[in-house]
């Protein structure tokens, strides 16, 4: 598909787009909390974010980042929240110098000079002040500590610790749920005051919730008419295609967006989606006899199925284990009856739950 420059601009735009649902909104706020409170009190307040994968968390952080550095003027050598993701399999020693390079205060050949291995903590302290870092978030949190004795996790809580308190700069960190496990340690059991965890999308649980995130991910598309994606059989295929997926969702309406486009259509219609449906998951389908595609299936006959149990870390295993899904069921199926909650909504008249 060969795209316009003002329609991939439109597509890029839609991409980086973030809605700021009820959780994205807490969590900016704590962020922004923790940045104020670091100017007056001693003990630095950190915070422990966690989330299964693809419910967004790279994402909203790095929208954060954004977000703040367009708010004021900053210059190149400040740098008021900084991002730094855990490469897997890497150590904390390694962690520190991308820190460090990060804040482009340090050149590569600054790591060859005699003692910088043993002057990390003391480097990176200087380096935070420096660049007046406000926020340092930690991404991928949970590959610093898995696989870890308590020893070696308990070095890392102390590093951590005298870095945030040395540089008066509250730390962030942003892992899959079983990042939880710095949590237990002494040190930061006190200091992680806020603890946040991003959600997949429940129709079982809180349907409303999902579809005004399909409303507000409609608004942010390159279309002078929305799409009304939170009509019952489109917000239930979605979800059937997905299983409450943030990042499977997105994935799906952007290449949703590129059909529309490339057929010049004035905003999105099932056609659309039953394309793009079998585009994604031919291959699947057909080694599947339940994978249908959604879209082209009556509303009370798409099955859909959502995470049940989150991804888990067992120290002794090989490997964590992974999430768990429901079994497929209709909404008839799930709950008796085919309304979207308890208010007398009908299929037809999902949109206007809200």
């Amino acid at each position: 598909m060969n795209f316009s420059p003002l329609q991939n601009e439109q597509l890029q735009a839609f991409s980086d787009s973030l809605v700021e649902h009820t959780q994205v909104k807490t969590i900016f706020s704590d962020f922004d909390d923790l940045r104020v409170n670091r100017l007056f009190q001693s003990d630095q307040q950190c915070m422990l974010l966690t989330g299964d994968s693809g419910v967004g968390k790279s994402h909203l952080i790095n929208h954060y980042r954004k977000r703040v550095l367009a708010s004021q003027h900053y210059g190149r050598e400040r740098m008021p929240v900084l991002i730094s993701r855990i490469a897997s399999n890497q150590g904390l020693d390694a962690t520190l110098i991308d820190m460090i390079s990060d804040l482009e205060l340090f050149g590569s050949a600054q790591r060859k000079k005699r003692g910088y291995q043993t002057d990390l903590v003391a480097t990176l302290v200087n380096s935070l002040i420096r660049a007046e870092v406000e926020l340092l978030i930690i991404n991928e949190f949970q590959e610093l500590i898995e696989y870890k004795t308590q020893r070696e996790r308990q070095a890392i809580a102390n590093a951590l610790k005298f870095i945030s308190e040395e540089a008066k700069v509250p730390i962030v960190l942003v892992g899959m749920p079983w990042a939880d496990h710095i949590a237990k340690e002494p040190q930061w059991s006190s200091r992680l005051v806020r603890r946040r965890q991003l959600d997949y999308f429940s129709i079982v649980n809180d349907r409303a919730y999902y579809v005004r995130y399909l409303k507000g991910m409609a608004l942010h598309m390159p279309f002078d008419t929305p799409p009304k994606l939170e009509d019952s059989h489109i917000a239930i295929a979605l979800f059937a295609a997905t299983q409450g997926e943030n990042r499977k969702l997105k994935h799906l309406l952007v290449e949703t967006i590129k059909i529309a486009m490339v057929c010049g259509a004035k905003t999105l219609d099932v056609s659309h989606f039953v394309e793009v449906f079998d585009k994604l998951y031919a291959e699947e389908s057909s080694s599947s006899r339940n994978r249908v595609n959604p879209f082209t299936q009556k509303a009370d006959e798409i099955k859909i199925s959502e995470v049940v149990e989150l991804s888990r870390y067992i120290p002794n295993a090989a490997a964590p284990i992974g999430r768990m899904f429901s079994l497929p069921q209709t909404l008839i199926e799930i709950n008796g009856n085919p309304r979207w909650n308890e208010n007398p909504v009908s299929y037809e008249n999902l949109n206007h739950l809200l």
